[in-house]
């Protein structure tokens, strides 16, 4: 397991005032997380699972915040709440076999949707994975998810139906090279 990257550590305020504290999950995260996703909404759990997700399991707590900062990055969002942090964002990627590329998951919690959450969550990943120096980030996106692909569509991802399954869109994003210095320059 690499070290815990605390440079990944950010504070910042969203659009509406409100302040947020980005870092990587760690393990002792698990009854955080637990609550994060017992709070969601069902149709919520259903866009970020791609299936129906009743209560978490321990052994998805255990993927969850069990990662090993090199291979499997996970960065949360936490604001307090009644004096103490929860968690209102959550954002990973798990490197592809290839050590090249990687997928992605983000949910974010309901009441916080629209508040620039998920975007402070996607740039560090992004930024997270450049480090770590691959090249691809991809995901798999429910087609009737139009708010989850108008965002990744702004970030500069590309969208396209999965032939085997109209139900699905695979999203990219090239992270390293001259594609990606191009798409920088422009946004």
């Amino acid at each position: 397991m690499a070290e815990y990257p605390a440079h990944l550590a950010s504070e910042h305020r969203l659009f509406d005032g409100r302040t947020v504290r980005l870092r990587p999950i760690r393990p002792e995260d698990s009854e955080l997380v637990r609550e994060f996703l017992n709070e969601l909404s069902g149709e919520n759990k259903y866009m970020r699972f791609q299936k129906w997700v009743h209560a978490p399991s321990d052994k998805l707590i255990h993927f969850l915040t069990d990662v090993d900062y090199d291979r499997h990055m996970a960065l949360v969002c936490t604001a307090r709440h009644a004096d103490r942090d929860e968690i209102v964002g959550e954002a990973r990627y798990v490197a592809d076999p290839d050590g090249r590329s990687c997928e992605l998951g983000i949910v974010i919690a309901d009441a916080w949707h629209k508040s620039g959450a998920a975007g402070i969550l996607m740039e560090a990943l992004i930024h997270a994975a450049r480090e770590r120096g691959l090249t691809r980030m991809e995901g798999i996106v429910l087609s009737r998810n139009a708010e989850m692909l108008r965002f990744v569509r702004a970030l500069g991802f590309e969208a396209e139906p999965v032939p085997e399954d109209r139900t699905m869109v695979r999203i990219s994003k090239i992270l390293q090279g001259p594609a990606a210095e191009s798409a920088l320059s422009t946004a």
